[in-house]
């Protein structure tokens, strides 16, 4: 299972996706990505295992996995965040839907304040910035959703309280992780 996945190693990622390396301190190595991540959270900065995980995955299984994650802390979020994620979650289900991309180019078209205007950020750069307005579309570039899913999640967990944050923290890996191995059970089915 864990063999299919996309970046078999953790240098393989990197070298594909080199802007991992400016989100990220650790220095990649030949270790299989799943194995390099949970060292990650097991590191001393635990919080570089999310960033790896939103490079790790495709781009639009990161925006649900970034969904799911704020889902788990929606007490910690403004009320028009629980709109918005709403809007994510749909446009997930439905990228292509005209109405689902018009309602994200609409919350990208603004600064991301919040953890959920990150995320509705990456739907809006995942779709290459086709759902975004052009003006942000220029500004972002080379802007990737991955950063935006990083960023989103980070800010989230920021929210967590002190004594909880780690628990909450490995979830979020483990949950990354599992989606990372469920996508490439997906990618070797429809090979």
């Amino acid at each position: 299972m864990a063999n299919g996945l996309r970046f078999k190693t953790a240098r393989d990622l990197f070298m594909a996706c080199p802007a991992v390396a400016r989100d990220m301190g650790t220095l990649p190595t030949e270790q299989h990505s799943v194995a390099f991540c949970r060292d990650l959270l097991a590191g001393r900065v635990p919080e570089e295992a999310i960033t790896f995980c939103a490079y790790l995955l495709p781009e639009r299984a990161a925006v649900w996995w970034a969904h799911e994650c704020l889902s788990h802390l929606t007490d910690l979020l403004h009320e028009a965040d629980h709109e918005l994620l709403a809007h994510v979650r749909d446009w997930v289900g439905e990228p292509d839907s005209p109405h689902h991309r018009a309602t994200i180019s609409t919350a990208a078209a603004t600064p991301p304040t919040t953890p959920v205007g990150w995320i509705a950020l990456a739907a809006g750069w995942r779709d290459n910035g086709s759902a975004m307005a052009p003006t942000m579309v220029s500004a972002l570039q080379p802007f990737p959703a991955a950063h935006a899913v990083n960023a989103g999640v980070l800010a989230g967990l920021a929210r967590v309280a002190l004594a909880d944050r780690f628990a909450v923290l490995s979830a979020f890996v483990e949950m990354g992780i599992q989606m990372a191995e469920i996508e490439a059970l997906r990618q070797s089915a429809n090979a």
